[in-house]
């Protein structure tokens, strides 16, 4: 771990000196952690992260879930990470601009990325699809830029549930309404089948449609589900609790720093990022399993990134804190990672 926050978090300037404690007495230069990076497979920090994630699922496992759902519940997106084409020829953008994109699946339970495929910045977000295995029960939570009702329909053959915004262009019929409680925010509640002689052969099944009227943003939403059974607004909650996976994203890029890469190939960049998705997710094992509940990982972080090269034992870092929060005496004294 201490080795992913040097690659990802550390200044170049401040290596020679914490190295010193780890028994190494030269200066590592920035070509050194470059060269390992580029010789090193990244399958090797691909497959560590895999048997991370697998307990940090099973820690998280008993957390409630959104709407009280039992049923696994994920969320799919993608970000974009900007490149230099001069030096990143193989990640292809734009003419003029490189880019690498991470598609990735969390599990809401936790926020937990648990499926992270890395392409370059020209490949359709619902590409991901095709490299994803189903999960039979699962429910698959992705925007409107996913929209294939083809592969939708290989999700519904798995047994598996899909939330999604439809796109404008898609037609369909109506052959049921069903009724609705507008108090939720429901105005609609359709049971249809698309309306086109392509669509109709993509998805030949019938499908839900569900029409939402935020009361926070004014905004009426429209999704569509093979969901028949869930209340229409918990349909609604599903799509809503989407964002987490954009949280994820942006607590990444700020956090880890996967914006600069020590190496330029392609096994460079996935081996920095596998780094960044492994030091995220034992950050989750540790908050779990020292019951650290109160704190974010945020905050976790920084204490980490100050004593990452200290021997001082994890737990101990955190037990005056928390002994101060669980004391009834202090219950108004301001906790010193109140930052």
């Amino acid at each position: 771990m201490a080795f992913a926050q040097l690659t990802c978090r550390e200044s170049l300037r401040a290596v020679p000196a914490k190295l010193y404690h780890l028994g190494i007495r030269g200066v590592v230069s920035r070509a050194t952690l470059a060269y390992a990076n580029e010789h090193r497979d990244w399958r090797i920090f691909a497959d560590f992260a895999q048997v991370l994630i697998a307990e940090a699922r099973e820690l998280y496992a008993k957390d409630a879930g959104v709407a009280d759902l039992s049923q696994t519940i994920y969320a799919l997106d993608s970000t974009t990470i900007d490149l230099c084409l001069e030096l990143f020829p193989w990640a292809k953008f734009r003419r003029t601009k490189a880019a690498v994109k991470l598609h990735t699946l969390i599990d809401l339970r936790g926020s937990i990325p648990t499926f992270i495929h890395i392409t370059d910045g020209k490949v359709h977000d619902v590409n991901a699809l095709d490299v994803l295995t189903p999960e039979p029960g699962a429910y698959y939570i992705m925007d409107r830029g996913y929209q294939d009702l083809e592969r939708f329909h290989r999700l519904y053959s798995a047994g598996s549930f899909f939330v999604t915004r439809p796109k404008t262009t898609l037609l369909v019929r109506r052959i049921q309404s069903l009724p609705v409680d507008k108090t939720t925010g429901v105005r609609s509640d359709w049971i249809v089948r698309t309306d086109g002689v392509k669509t109709a052969t993509a998805y030949p099944d019938r499908l839900r449609r569900v029409r939402f009227r935020d009361i926070e943003t004014k905004k009426t939403l429209i999704f569509i589900t093979n969901d028949f059974v869930l209340p229409a607004h918990v349909i609604a909650a599903l799509y809503k609790a989407r964002w987490q996976v954009e949280l994820f994203f942006k607590w990444v890029k700020q956090h880890l720093h996967i914006k600069s890469f020590f190496g330029t190939s392609e096994n460079a960049v996935k081996t920095q990022v596998w780094i960044a998705m492994s030091v995220y997710v034992l950050i989750a094992i540790l908050r779990k399993r020292l019951a650290l509940e109160h704190l974010t990982l945020w905050q976790i972080s920084q204490v980490l990134s100050l004593t990452s090269f200290e021997k001082t034992p994890v737990n101990s870092l955190f037990l005056c804190e928390k002994a101060v929060s669980e004391d009834p005496h202090v219950g108004k004294q301001l906790s010193f990672l109140d930052f």
